[in-house]
């Protein structure tokens, strides 16, 4: 800076100071007088919402959003309908045939015991009715309709009714649809067969409505009880269609078409009576039902729905034994016994007392080769008995289904897949091995048009059967999950991948393969030949991950000891 701006600087006067406000003490500052008013809204009533404008509001709102055309609907509809004539007409054929067949039944042991099928099938729809029913509510909501209308000041009943509606007459159809395709098979009159197929419709639909009214007084006792009556009464008329037929109870004690017809008049009567009490008390009950249990039955289909579309059925069983697990809230823990293998053996062997239940699929399953046997179907009845056996197997495979579904739960166990799977499947097999044994009559032939095979052969048949039904369902419950990276295959519904449509034939693959020799005459050798093959596939013995990571391990072990002879030896010069 040069001396000039120096000068210039210090003859600039300074500028003026600015006048500071004079603090005022604090005693003197004015507070403004905090004033809170409180507004209360009138005790108005509240503007009444008709459930049916509401209902009618979300109906257009969830149209006025829809994502396919007119069109698409038709081409949907067309497929549909396509498909259904398809398989009525496959239904029809099979209805024909077996009609053909039932008609060389001429004995009246046998068309007594043929006359009791139907009787067995119209038990069995009221069964599976209130097993339906206890299972999803039966009037159920989903989670945001429980959450956004449940709670609201507003009617359940209107809304609920056409969800009361529904499954009684869906469980109406179907137990008509059934019920009248058995009565068909065995070649039963018009009539009869008529008769038969409207007491199994309204006897379902009036237990569905029944079960709805329970449901409005938080009660399933009866439920459960009426379920285990009309169970025990379908085995015990399949067990009179098996006794029939082996000639061990009189064709007289059988009841006559006559008899019969006037029992199913009556039934229609009671169960048209009981349908209308049943739905009257249901719709008055409708507002007690509270709001958790009907979401819980919404979320369960919800599940299923998913399930389904994945055709994943190995994962709507898991959603169902999660269900009851929560349902039964704990168990009492157990110590375990054992080392080793042994240790899961006898823990599967604990799994068997805490879930009894099982054991009544499996008995049931007893009766399949017989009632196979009586009504001449010994050519397939090792196929259909496999299948039985797979089916009723299933429950009894817990371990093996979470130690394959968990693989960290697997490594941590100090075995290789192979041993922990056979350790899991050795309790099933005694069951199947058992379940062999008690159905060896069935094989060698109670009836008189039925098999004729010696004790060795009935029994090769019977143990070729019960190993068919073991690893079916160890297939079943093995089966990996569905890979959507592998490359897609076009179909009718579109690209999809084969793994997809591969799980709809899991487990049942396996039976169909063993069996085929014995359905097309071929020795028992051959079986127990493909059984050995599909056993040590299914144990686990070429487990690619297993063997590329032992690969790998012998490869650096390999390496290492390369490594080792590589280096240089050094010797240390001795000191002088």
């Amino acid at each position: 800076m040069s001396k000039k701006s120096r000068k210039l600087i210090r003859a600039t006067p300074p500028p003026p100071e600015q006048a500071t406000p004079e603090l005022l003490p604090e005693a003197a500052i004015p507070v403004p007088e905090l004033q809170q008013r409180f507004y209360f809204l009138p005790d108005t009533p509240a503007l009444a919402v008709h459930e049916k404008e509401l209902h009618d509001l979300m109906k257009v709102w969830r149209h006025g959003r829809a994502t396919r055309t007119i069109w698409e609907v038709l081409q949907d509809g067309y497929v549909a309908l396509f498909t259904v004539v398809l398989i009525g007409a496959m239904v029809v054929n099979v209805v024909l045939h077996a009609q053909s067949g039932a008609a060389g039944c001429s004995t009246q042991s046998c068309a007594s015991a043929r006359l009791l099928m139907p009787t067995a099938m119209v038990f069995l729809s009221y069964a599976f009715t209130l097993s339906i029913a206890r299972l999803f509510g039966p009037v159920l909501a989903s989670a945001a309709e429980g959450f956004w209308l449940m709670d609201a000041p507003i009617s359940r009943r209107r809304l609920l009714r056409g969800r009361m509606v529904t499954p009684v007459v869906i469980a109406g159809a179907l137990a008509a649809v059934l019920t009248a395709l058995s009565a068909a098979l065995v070649g039963m009159d018009v009539a009869s067969l008529l008769v038969w197929t409207v007491a199994a419709g309204l006897g379902s639909s009036a237990l569905m409505a029944w079960a709805a009214a329970e449901q409005g007084l938080e009660r399933v006792t009866l439920v459960r009880l009426l379920l285990g009556v009309f169970g025990g009464l379908a085995l015990a008329v399949l067990l009179g269609v098996v006794s029939i037929a082996a000639g061990w109870l009189p064709a007289t004690g059988a009841l006559a078409s006559q008899s019969a017809w006037w029992i199913g008049v009556g039934v229609i009567v009671a169960a048209g009576v009981g349908l209308a009490v049943a739905l009257r008390s249901a719709g008055q009950r409708l507002e007690r039902i509270r709001r958790a249990r009907l979401v819980s039955g919404g979320s369960l289909v919800s599940g299923m729905q998913g399930a389904m579309f994945a055709l994943d059925f190995g994962l709507i069983r898991d959603i169902l034994v999660e269900r009851e697990a929560a349902e039964r809230g704990h168990v009492r823990p157990t110590k375990g016994r054992g080392l080793g293998v042994t240790a899961l053996i006898w823990r599967d062997v604990e799994r068997l007392k805490r879930n009894p239940k099982a054991f009544i699929a499996l008995a049931v399953s007893l009766v399949v080769p017989y009632a196979g046997d009586a009504l001449r179907m010994s050519q397939l009845n090792p196929l259909i008995s496999a299948i039985g056996l797979f089916i009723a197997l299933v429950p009894f495979l817990g371990s093996l289904r979470v130690l394959t579904r968990t693989g960290g739960l697997a490594r941590a166990l100090p075995f290789k897949t192979s041993t922990i799977r056979t350790a899991a499947m050795a309790v099933p097999a005694a069951l199947a091995l058992l379940w062999a044994v008690a159905t060896t009559p069935a094989f060698i032939g109670i009836a008189q048009t039925g098999a004729d095979r010696s004790l060795f052969n009935g029994f090769a048949t019977a143990l070729v059967t019960g190993v068919a039904g073991l690893f079916g369902a160890v297939r079943w419950v093995t089966g990996k999950k569905v890979d959507f990276a592998v490359p897609m295959m076009a179909t009718e519904s579109g690209a999809m991948p084969p793994t997809l449509l591969f799980n709809l034939v899991r487990g049942f693959d396996m039976a169909i393969l063993i069996t085929a020799p014995l359905i097309l005459q071929q020795p028992v050798t051959w079986s127990l030949a493909i059984a050995g093959v599909v056993f040590v596939f299914l144990r686990g013995t070429f487990n690619m991950a297993e063997l590329t990571a032992e690969q790998e391990a012998m490869k650096r072990q390999e390496a290492a000891a390369k490594a080792a002879g590589k280096e240089k030896v050094k010797i240390v010069r001795p000191a002088r």
